[in-house]
Protein backbone atom coordinates (compact mmCIF):
# COMPACT_ATOMS: atom_id res chain seq x y z
CA UNK A 1 0.00 0.00 0.00
CA UNK A 2 0.99 3.44 -1.02
CA UNK A 3 1.11 6.21 1.96
CA UNK A 4 -0.24 9.45 1.09
CA UNK A 5 1.12 12.56 2.54
CA UNK A 6 -1.61 15.72 2.58
CA UNK A 7 0.04 18.90 1.63
CA UNK A 8 0.57 21.03 -1.12
CA UNK A 9 3.09 19.97 -4.23
CA UNK A 10 5.65 22.46 -5.50
CA UNK A 11 3.68 23.16 -8.58
CA UNK A 12 0.73 24.54 -6.73
CA UNK A 13 2.72 26.59 -4.26
CA UNK A 14 5.10 27.91 -7.33
CA UNK A 15 1.64 29.16 -8.81
CA UNK A 16 0.27 30.70 -5.75
CA UNK A 17 3.56 32.53 -5.46
CA UNK A 18 3.23 33.90 -9.14
CA UNK A 19 0.19 34.68 -8.21
CA UNK A 20 1.02 37.17 -5.35
CA UNK A 21 3.89 38.40 -7.92
CA UNK A 22 1.56 39.45 -10.40
CA UNK A 23 -0.79 41.27 -7.94
CA UNK A 24 2.23 42.74 -6.42
CA UNK A 25 3.59 44.18 -10.12
CA UNK A 26 0.35 45.76 -10.57
CA UNK A 27 -0.42 47.22 -6.42
CA UNK A 28 3.66 49.22 -6.32
CA UNK A 29 2.93 51.54 -9.07
CA UNK A 30 -0.16 52.68 -7.86
CA UNK A 31 1.34 53.00 -4.55
CA UNK A 32 4.23 55.48 -5.84
CA UNK A 33 2.12 57.20 -7.27
CA UNK A 34 -0.44 57.85 -4.63
CA UNK A 35 2.62 58.32 -2.27
CA UNK A 36 4.00 61.39 -4.46
CA UNK A 37 0.57 62.93 -5.16
CA UNK A 38 0.00 62.70 -1.25
CA UNK A 39 3.17 64.67 -0.82
CA UNK A 40 2.61 67.30 -3.39
CA UNK A 41 -0.79 67.99 -1.60
CA UNK A 42 1.12 68.24 1.52
CA UNK A 43 3.59 70.76 -0.15
CA UNK A 44 0.39 72.96 -1.26
CA UNK A 45 -0.98 72.14 2.05
CA UNK A 46 2.50 73.15 4.00
CA UNK A 47 2.57 76.15 1.27
CA UNK A 48 -0.79 77.55 2.75
CA UNK A 49 0.25 77.13 6.42
CA UNK A 50 3.25 79.48 5.74
CA UNK A 51 1.65 82.40 3.58
CA UNK A 52 -1.01 82.52 6.59
CA UNK A 53 1.83 82.73 9.16
CA UNK A 54 3.61 85.01 7.74
CA UNK A 55 0.86 87.36 7.18
CA UNK A 56 0.20 86.61 11.22
CA UNK A 57 3.83 87.68 11.78
CA UNK A 58 4.08 90.62 9.50
CA UNK A 59 0.59 92.14 11.41
CA UNK A 60 2.30 91.10 15.10
CA UNK A 61 6.18 92.57 14.42
CA UNK A 62 5.28 94.60 11.18
CA UNK A 63 7.80 93.25 8.55
CA UNK A 64 7.65 89.45 7.06
CA UNK A 65 10.27 87.44 9.11
CA UNK A 66 13.97 87.10 7.76
CA UNK A 67 14.08 83.21 8.16
CA UNK A 68 11.94 80.07 7.75
CA UNK A 69 12.81 79.24 11.48
CA UNK A 70 11.41 82.90 12.70
CA UNK A 71 8.20 81.54 12.23
CA UNK A 72 9.11 78.32 14.13
CA UNK A 73 8.30 76.72 18.35
CA UNK A 74 9.80 78.81 20.72
CA UNK A 75 12.26 77.56 23.35
CA UNK A 76 11.06 75.33 26.20
CA UNK A 77 9.60 77.87 28.59
CA UNK A 78 10.16 81.21 26.76
CA UNK A 79 7.61 83.66 25.05
CA UNK A 80 6.93 84.18 21.18
CA UNK A 81 9.35 86.96 19.78
CA UNK A 82 10.14 88.05 15.67
CA UNK A 83 12.99 85.67 16.14
CA UNK A 84 10.78 82.86 16.96
CA UNK A 85 7.12 83.39 16.91
CA UNK A 86 5.73 80.23 17.66
CA UNK A 87 3.41 80.02 14.10
CA UNK A 88 4.82 76.39 12.53
CA UNK A 89 6.20 73.34 13.91
CA UNK A 90 9.20 72.67 14.05
CA UNK A 91 9.09 69.94 11.10
CA UNK A 92 8.32 72.90 8.51
CA UNK A 93 10.65 75.20 9.87
CA UNK A 94 13.47 73.31 9.48
CA UNK A 95 12.64 73.36 5.71
CA UNK A 96 11.97 70.30 5.04
CA UNK A 97 8.66 68.27 5.68
CA UNK A 98 6.89 65.07 3.60
CA UNK A 99 9.59 64.78 0.45
CA UNK A 100 9.94 68.59 -0.09
CA UNK A 101 12.37 71.06 0.56
CA UNK A 102 11.38 74.67 1.54
CA UNK A 103 13.28 77.41 0.76
CA UNK A 104 12.58 80.73 2.15
CA UNK A 105 13.86 83.96 0.76
CA UNK A 106 13.71 87.27 2.51
CA UNK A 107 13.02 90.61 0.16
CA UNK A 108 13.94 94.18 0.66
CA UNK A 109 14.03 95.22 4.34
CA UNK A 110 11.63 91.96 5.24
CA UNK A 111 8.80 93.57 3.50
CA UNK A 112 8.47 90.67 0.93
CA UNK A 113 9.23 86.97 0.97
CA UNK A 114 9.11 84.39 -1.77
CA UNK A 115 9.21 80.34 -1.30
CA UNK A 116 9.50 77.73 -2.89
CA UNK A 117 9.19 74.05 -2.20
CA UNK A 118 11.02 71.52 -4.96
CA UNK A 119 11.07 67.91 -4.50
CA UNK A 120 14.12 65.88 -2.34
CA UNK A 121 13.74 63.05 -5.19
CA UNK A 122 11.83 63.80 -8.29
CA UNK A 123 11.37 60.33 -9.09
CA UNK A 124 9.89 59.01 -6.34
CA UNK A 125 8.87 61.80 -3.37
CA UNK A 126 7.18 64.52 -6.01
CA UNK A 127 7.01 65.36 -9.46
CA UNK A 128 5.77 69.08 -9.04
CA UNK A 129 7.94 72.58 -8.50
CA UNK A 130 5.98 75.24 -6.10
CA UNK A 131 6.47 78.84 -5.82
CA UNK A 132 4.39 81.40 -3.25
CA UNK A 133 5.17 85.19 -2.15
CA UNK A 134 3.33 88.01 -0.25
CA UNK A 135 0.91 87.76 -3.21
CA UNK A 136 -0.61 84.45 -1.42
CA UNK A 137 -0.42 82.79 -4.39
CA UNK A 138 0.55 79.14 -5.02
CA UNK A 139 2.37 78.09 -8.10
CA UNK A 140 3.41 75.37 -9.86
CA UNK A 141 5.98 73.95 -12.55
CA UNK A 142 5.28 70.63 -13.89
CA UNK A 143 8.25 70.77 -16.42
CA UNK A 144 11.07 70.18 -13.81
CA UNK A 145 12.59 73.21 -13.82
CA UNK A 146 11.94 75.45 -11.00
CA UNK A 147 8.73 76.99 -10.30
CA UNK A 148 8.56 80.95 -10.61
CA UNK A 149 6.70 84.01 -9.90
CA UNK A 150 5.38 83.38 -13.93
CA UNK A 151 4.56 79.91 -12.96
CA UNK A 152 0.74 78.76 -13.50
CA UNK A 153 -1.61 79.50 -10.38
CA UNK A 154 -2.56 76.34 -8.89
CA UNK A 155 -6.39 76.16 -9.46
Amino acid sequence: MRNRQKGFSLIELLIVVAIILIIAAIAIPNLLRSKIAANQASAVGSLRTLNTSCIAFSTSYGQFPAALTNLGPVASGGTASSTSADLIDSVLSAGTKSGYTFVFTAGNSNQSYTITATPITAATTGQNMYFTDQSGVIRVNTSGSGAGASSTPIG
